[in-house]
């Protein structure tokens, strides 16, 4: 400690003795991603049963991601809560929800005061159910999600397994596939929802963020917008002839909770960013459902094709750090690889040895850690430097430390605005990446070329 704290580097300590001190973290806690999802579920109000400034840090955090208004309530615990339990406050809380907010879901996560007590949240609602104080037309699901385990990522993963085996039902065979994104911005979903369409396929997709996190102004308030993934949809889960989980870390558990429940198989992809992502999107969604690809779809390849064959001089063998959420990492380092791209570190903060025997195998001879942060990042970069940083927000820092061009991807983005309105998946996303990979590398040589050279440089 006494040597970080001088700015001596953690090399000159060794990995345990920094085992329990993270610096500048890639991750953030389980409630956020709890909140995610439920947002994801239509007309549903989560809520956090633990603080309120628990809640004030993840609403603040989602806020200034999406630029959209995060209804959210918390059981608002003080200091007697934490010693003496919250179960008190939490049905309060519920009756003040019902009463003043009038949801048809209400998603319910614990914080660690929560969880440390020990509040029984599932015996409560039960209660509440038995005794009237819950009616029958408001659905109610809980999870476990601790900020002391895990992440966000972790959260958000448990929160939709909850709503799964909560809501999920088997009847007849509906004929669709089933989605689970992970966390995706509304942008990326409408471009999924876009290809199905496109391909004629049915889908349920849990949760689904857009036209709810990017609702048009219209001039009218709605607490609820009409987006997200319906109660009957959920329902209807049960009876698809498949699941395709986006994303191993976000959507694994809530598709291995259908296939043990209801006998739904699954295949789990990664995240469709990048041409070689892509292609193994559409293919699986051709091979489980026997619909052909469609020519718009070809010509949309071809396209980004062409575009990366006329700006690959920008890019090619440069050197690039990858950071940020799992799921979006492995997608990127994928990116870089058709990109020609060199990957030397791809790093994130939500531990997961199946991701980084996945990511290794993606770039051998980089350096891969699921258990990580970036102040490890700024030690490595003194002494194997990169051309280019792709990542959230808090790798602008490094990026001025290093004088390095710094490409925003992920989760949080919270110095630029607009970024969750437009798509990094499919064919059209992955093209839109493609210019800002190759313009963020020019702007940077622009920026430090002498003037007499500019000419030369367009």
């Amino acid at each position: 400690m006494e040597k970080i704290a001088k700015g001596e580097s953690k090399m000159e300590c060794n990995n345990t003795e920094r085992k329990y001190l993270t610096v500048n973290p890639l991750k953030t806690c389980q409630p956020l991603g709890a909140v995610w999802a439920c947002l994801g579920i239509h007309q549903c109000m989560p809520h956090s049963h633990g603080s309120q400034g628990c809640t004030s840090y993840l609403r603040m955090q989602l806020t200034r991601h999406f630029r959209e208004f995060i209804p959210t309530t918390t059981s608002s615990f003080s200091e007697a809560q934490v010693v003496f339990g919250g179960i008190g406050n939490l049905k309060q809380a519920i009756r003040n929800i019902l009463s003043i907010y009038k949801p048809k879901v209400i998603g319910i996560s614990t914080t660690c005061s929560a969880e440390t007590i020990g509040d029984d949240v599932p015996g409560t609602i039960n209660e509440m159910r038995s005794s009237g104080e819950i009616p029958e037309d408001v659905k109610v699901f809980t999870a476990s999600t601790p900020s002391y385990v895990g992440s966000h990522v972790t959260g958000f993963s448990n929160m939709v397994k909850s709503a799964v085996e909560t809501f999920a039902q088997k009847s007849s065979p509906n004929g669709k596939i089933n989605i689970i994104p992970g966390l995706l911005s509304p942008g990326d979903l409408r471009e999924i929802k876009r290809i199905l369409k496109i391909m004629g396929i049915d889908a349920i997709i849990l949760p689904d963020i857009s036209d709810v996190l990017d609702a048009p102004m219209t001039g009218e308030i709605h607490l609820y917008q009409k987006g997200g993934t319906t109660i009957s949809e959920i329902e209807d889960m049960g009876n698809s002839i498949a699941t395709v989980v986006l994303g191993r870390e976000a959507g694994i558990e809530p598709a291995e909770s259908l296939k043990e429940m209801y006998d739904v198989p699954y295949e789990v992809l990664p995240l469709p960013i990048g041409i070689s992502n892509v292609d193994k999107f559409i293919m699986k969604l051709s091979e489980i459902t026997g619909k052909p690809i469609p020519s718009e779809l070809e010509e949309e390849r071809g396209r980004l094709v062409d575009m990366m064959l006329d700006a690959h001089v920008h890019w090619f063998n440069k050197k690039a750090a990858v950071f940020g959420d799992p799921d979006i990492v492995e997608a990127i380092v994928g990116f870089a690889n058709d990109l020609g791209i060199n990957v030397l570190y791809a790093l994130t903060g939500s531990y997961s040895s199946e991701w980084e025997k996945t990511v290794k195998s993606m770039v051998p001879d980089a350096y891969v850690s699921s258990d990580s942060d970036l102040w490890y990042l700024k030690e490595q970069l003194d002494k194997k430097p990169v051309d280019m940083l792709f990542g959230n927000s808090h790798g602008k820092y490094l990026a001025k430390e290093y004088d390095l061009p710094l490409l925003r991807v992920g989760f949080p983005i919270l110095d630029r605005a607009n970024l969750q309105h437009f798509p990094i998946v499919g064919y059209r996303g992955t093209a839109w990446l493609v210019e800002r990979t190759g313009n963020t590398l020019l702007d940077y040589k622009d920026a430090k070329s002498p003037e007499h050279l500019l000419e030369l440089i367009m």
